[in-house]
């Protein structure tokens, strides 16, 4: 034996003795410690529940998307989650106030405006601002829409509308980041990234979570499908609805399909090697994703292509609408009604795939002012194509198990806004966290129901409050999910998506 092959020989059994006392030695020690403070009831014995929703695996080849039981059965097995960024007017689509119209004009008594903060109103000269825009009764239900949602109307009987939402926030990010976090602040998981961890995915080439975008982009961005401190496996993949699906998905021209193999192959044995000395899950996270997405480079370009649907489909959606002309909007951003439109109908081939949680994100809402110009263009935008959505999945028997949310992060005022602190009635409303209105369908939702209800002029909630952690709770409750034991321990606490509230709202089941 040379020196130079003694030398390395000693060096790999020291460095085996090593890793034996820093990892078996330490972990046998940890867990004999573990057994003690249990027997003399000092710590709890971890449940079944707990292992299975919160180890972290020794095997970094397991998928960690792959599916894994309820709590309980549960109706839904996937959700669309459509969030409006911007905050659409509930008062000018979802919540008639004939007294409002009534007042239009004049100012709201002193006491309600004390403690009350605004973004941009002047309190001193702020009136109220009825809606322009009428109302009518839809399906059996009666349910009450406005004018600009038509095509909503004709599903009616599938909708369950709430009007009784409200939120701490009264800013966009923090507002967009409550709703999709469930609370106001950086760092945290998503829901789809807690549904996701929670569940699992059926979906064998195509990430569990998938974010798809329209118009202008909204203010928290990426932010709003993050992971947090989860692994990275869990947080939502942004596609394009043309051209290349996801960026850089595609082999470099002049690499072959052989080469790339290769290539993942010696890279997965430097990360195996790597996960064995120091067990991160982040390692096996991204194993898992390299794997993805050699396995998207198929399926992916497969699900854009929609050759094989009907034209009465894409009629249906919306695909070939045109654009109003002239004009140019907080909702506008290139061909913003065929984009919109054809993520919808994306969505609901992504859900045929078994992808557990799809965010369509449309952006801006955010109508400080123009009312009247640019929320009948964002509303028509939209309407047609989640009509058509809840329809097609109905006809096709997959509603019942697929949750499809019309959200926002809060609302907007009653008083029209007066940046400029003149008394007039102007042409927008602020940000409103007091009250507003979200609807929802399918994943065992009742349809046809109208819940909670604004006071007069659709100022603050009157009957039945919904906070949003209430809404995420009964939301993760029809995936068979329960909220307060879908957790996470991270830096010492064990999060959950509700934070510390939540409950779960039985009338909506």
């Amino acid at each position: 034996m040379t020196p130079f092959q003694q030398h390395a020989l000693e060096q790999h059994a020291l460095r085996t003795r090593r890793e034996f006392l820093t990892t078996t030695a330490s972990g046998l020690g940890m867990a004999a410690l573990g057994s003690m403070l249990t027997q003399d009831g000092l710590m709890q014995a971890a449940t079944a529940e707990q292992v299975s929703t919160d180890q972290t695996t020794s095997d970094p080849d397991a998928n960690p998307l792959a599916p894994k039981p309820p709590h309980f059965d549960g109706p839904a097995k996937a959700c669309i989650f459509i969030f409006m960024a911007g905050a659409p007017s509930h008062i000018d689509l979802f919540d008639d106030k004939p007294v409002l119209k009534e007042r239009h004009g004049q100012p709201l008594p002193e006491s309600m405006l004390e403690k009350v903060r605004f973004a941009f109103i002047k309190k001193d000269n702020a009136l109220l601002q009825g809606s322009p825009y009428t109302f009518q009764k839809h399906g059996q239900s009666g349910m009450e829409l406005s004018e600009l949602l038509p095509h909503l109307g004709e599903v009616a009987d599938d909708l369950l509308l709430v009007r009784s939402l409200h939120t701490e926030q009264f800013n966009h990010h923090p507002g967009q980041l409550m709703m999709q976090c469930g609370r106001g602040t950086f760092g945290l998981p998503s829901m789809g990234s807690w549904l996701t961890y929670g569940l699992g995915s059926e979906s064998q080439n195509l990430p569990g979570y998938v974010v798809l975008t329209s118009g202008r982009g909204s203010s928290g961005g990426t932010t709003l499908w993050q992971s947090g401190f989860l692994p990275s496996t869990y947080a939502g993949v942004p596609f394009r609805n043309q051209g290349e699906p996801v960026l850089n998905l595609a082999n470099p021209p002049g690499v072959p399909a052989e080469l790339q193999r290769q290539g993942l192959d010696i890279l997965r044995a430097a990360n195996q090697q790597r996960f064995a000395e120091v067990n991160d899950p982040e390692i096996a996270a991204r194993i898992a994703s390299y794997e993805l997405a050699y396995r998207m480079q198929t399926a992916a370009p497969d699900l854009i292509d929609l050759s094989s649907e009907t034209k009465q489909t894409l009629d249906d959606y919306g695909l070939d609408r045109e654009e109003p002309k002239n004009f140019s909007g907080r909702g506008k951003q290139g061909d913003t009604y065929q984009s919109f439109a054809k993520n919808c109908l994306l969505a609901r081939r992504m859900v045929e795939r078994g992808v557990r949680f799809i965010n369509i994100i449309y952006a801006s809402w955010d109508h400080h002012s123009n009312i009247p110009k640019e929320l009948p263009y964002n509303s028509k935008c939209v309407d047609q194509p989640i009509a058509a959505l809840i329809r097609d999945l109905k006809q096709r028997g997959m509603l019942d198990s697929t949750m499809v949310v019309w959200g926002t992060e809060f609302g907007r005022t009653p008083l029209g806004e007066n940046r400029s602190g003149k008394r007039e009635v102007g042409t927008g409303r602020d940000h409103h966290p007091y009250s507003f209105s979200m609807l929802m369908a399918g994943g065992g939702f009742k349809g046809g129901m109208t819940y909670g209800a604004t006071d007069e002029i659709g100022w603050h909630v009157t009957e039945n409050p919904v906070h949003v952690n209430d809404l995420h709770a009964t939301m993760l409750h029809q995936f068979g999910l329960d909220h307060l034991k879908l957790t996470h321990r991270f830096q010492g606490r064990d999060f959950r998506l509700t934070d510390v509230g939540g409950k779960v709202i039985e009338d909506w089941i």
